[in-house]
């Protein structure tokens, strides 16, 4: 893993348009989670009631589809708090969605390269990653095309979707980190 550079974590946080943590991160893993987070926050946005995403599914808080105790969300469940929903957001960031990164994407080293591959594994799920050209690229190392790949990831229900490609164009940013 690479060093913390704290400016670069500054200039990552403010472009997804968080506060820079109080404390500093050293963990790569936890700053990538923290920079996915901002992320997540930004483009599902909160709901407190369940809702169907733009793929169908039941959805709540900041775009999850279970609860924490495994439980699938349903259109009939109770409406949750803020507090709750970012409990849940930082809960499967951390228990799911980064190990599924780390196991299909050793090649992803720094916080940056995993916060946006975390973001986009919470968005499209860890099936779309695994078989996915951009996991190829990664762990070949090539990721002077891994832009690429991710902006071919812009439509739901057929439709290229302005939401997705400013989503990857903030995943792509966060490469650099």
């Amino acid at each position: 893993m690479s060093r913390f550079d704290p400016a670069l974590l500054e200039r990552a946080l403010a472009y997804v348009g968080r506060p820079l943590p109080q404390a500093p991160v050293e963990n790569a893993a936890e700053q990538a989670v923290q920079l996915a987070a901002g992320l997540c926050r930004r483009f599902e946005g909160f709901v407190a009631a369940p809702y169907l995403c733009s793929a169908g599914v039941p959805s709540i808080g900041y775009g999850a589809t279970y609860y924490l105790d495994g439980r699938r969300v349903a259109l009939t469940d109770a409406p949750i708090s803020r507090e709750t929903a970012e409990r849940l957001l930082m809960a499967t960031l951390r228990n799911v969605y980064m190990p599924a990164v780390l196991k299909l994407c050793p090649g992803a080293r720094t916080p940056g390269q995993l916060a946006a591959l975390i973001d986009f594994t919470f968005n499209l799920g860890p099936g779309a990653l695994a078989s996915s050209t951009l996991r190829r690229l990664v762990n070949s190392g090539a990721w002077d095309q891994v832009p690429a790949q991710l902006r071919r990831w812009v439509y739901g229900g057929g439709r290229r979707l302005r939401g997705l490609e400013l989503r990857r164009e903030a995943e792509i940013a966060l490469l650099s980190f």
